[in-house]
C-alpha cells in the first residue's frame, strides 16, 4: 500500500471524487500493476471452490460461534486486509468500505439504508483474518453445483482444475435448490 502524505485528512487519497481513472478503466482484468496477484486469486478460487468446499465451508461457518464483534469492530478489522482479488484497490479493505459508502451517499443522499449497505458490504472478508484463504471470501462469486458461466471472471482460462468442471452432474444449467433439511438439483 502507498500511503501519500496529504497532510491531516489521509483519507483524501481514498475518496471517489479524488480518483484520476475514467469509469472504463475499472474492474480492469486484462492488465495492470495488480494483473498477476488478481489473477492467482481467481486461479486458485476456481481450482478450490467446489459444491463439496461450500458445504463444507456452510457447516463450519453457520452457527457463527468463530468470534463476536460489533458491526464497527468488524469494519475496522478489515484495516488488516487488501483484497488480493480486486484490480482497483490497494488499501486496507476498510477504506474501500467508507469509500463505497461515501459514493452512494454522494449519488443517493435520501437512501441511509443504501449508504449502510455500501459499508458493510466486504464485511465477510473478515474470515480471511480467522483462517480462510482469500480465494474463499474475496472476488467475484460464482454459483457452484452447476455449470460455471461464460460471466465469470477468468471463466476460460481459470476452471481446468476444479473437480466440479469434470462432473458431469453438475454440467447443466441446473439450480440448487434449498429447503429446510436436503439439498437438491432441479
Amino acid at each position: 500500500m502507498r500511503v501519500l502524505n496529504l497532510g491531516p485528512d489521509p483519507s483524501l487519497a481514498y475518496r471517489p471524487d479524488c480518483l484520476q481513472k475514467d469509469k472504463e478503466e475499472f474492474r480492469n482484468f486484462e492488465s495492470g500493476e495488480l494483473f498477476d496477484r488478481v489473477f492467482n486469486t481467481y486461479k486458485l478460487m476456481h481450482t478450490h471452490q467446489t459444491l463439496d468446499f461450500v458445504k463444507k465451508k456452510h457447516l463450519e461457518w453457520a452457527n457463527c460461534t468463530h468470534f463476536s464483534m460489533t458491526m464497527m469492530d468488524s469494519i475496522n478489522s478489515l484495516d488488516a486486509l487488501v483484497d488480493e482479488s480486486d484490480p482497483d484497490v490497494d488499501f486496507p479493505n476498510s477504506f474501500h468500505a467508507f469509500q463505497t459508502a461515501e459514493g452512494i451517499r454522494k449519488e443517493h443522499p435520501d437512501k441511509d439504508w443504501f449508504q449502510l449497505v455500501g459499508l458493510i458490504h466486504d464485511v465477510g472478508k473478515i474470515m480471511a483474518l480467522y483462517g480462510e484463504p482469500q480465494w474463499a471470501v474475496v472476488g467475484d462469486t460464482f454459483p457452484v453445483g452447476c455449470k460455471f458461466q461464460n460471466s465469470v471472471v477468468f471463466r476460460n482460462s481459470t476452471f481446468e482444475d476444479n473437480p466440479d468442471e469434470k462432473n458431469l452432474a453438475l454440467k447443466y444449467n441446473f439450480r440448487m435448490l434449498y429447503s429446510q433439511r436436503s439439498l437438491c438439483i432441479a
